[in-house]
């Protein structure tokens, strides 16, 4: 049994999430699927010009890893150029480094980083909370200040 696939991060989702050929009806076009990661893989390096060690530590992934998901988005976006294909961004395994948090003190519910160790709730300024339903991307559930 293979292990399960570890989200990657991505700093923000796309604005703009289909592309198309000039001229044609959408209607009429076959559809690629680039997913999120990909998008983010080539942003971080075709972009922002980050080696692949850095794109990689930015993702949270290998880079083995990273130069897998890299040259497939390259092929996917080379084949929607050549074929005339249409480009769908959506979908994909990522994480946007955000949690859902609750307050055990009051049970007010709030979003920030799960990379950061201790929470403070903005409504009673309590540092016990945990992060609700995606507890396997936070590493700081039910952490307690150090007064």
């Amino acid at each position: 049994m293979s292990r399960p696939t570890k989200p990657r991060r991505v700093a923000d989702l796309p604005v703009y999430t289909h592309f198309k050929p000039a001229g044609i009806p959408f209607i009429k076009l076959k559809e690629i699927d680039l997913k999120i990661e990909e998008l983010e893989a080539m942003r971080l390096k075709d972009i922002e010009e980050l080696s692949q060690e850095d794109c990689a530590q930015k993702m949270g992934i290998s880079r083995q890893t990273f130069q897998l998901i890299i040259d497939e988005a390259r092929k996917k976006i080379a084949q929607a150029l050549i074929e005339g294909l249409a480009i769908r961004i959506e979908g994909g395994n990522y994480t946007l480094n955000l949690c859902q948090f609750e307050c055990l003190a009051c049970g007010a519910i709030y979003t920030g980083p799960y990379e950061q160790l201790i929470h403070q709730c903005p409504s009673c300024g309590s540092y016990e909370s945990r992060c609700r339903g995606q507890e396997e991307f936070c590493t700081n559930t039910c952490m307690k200040a150090k007064k």
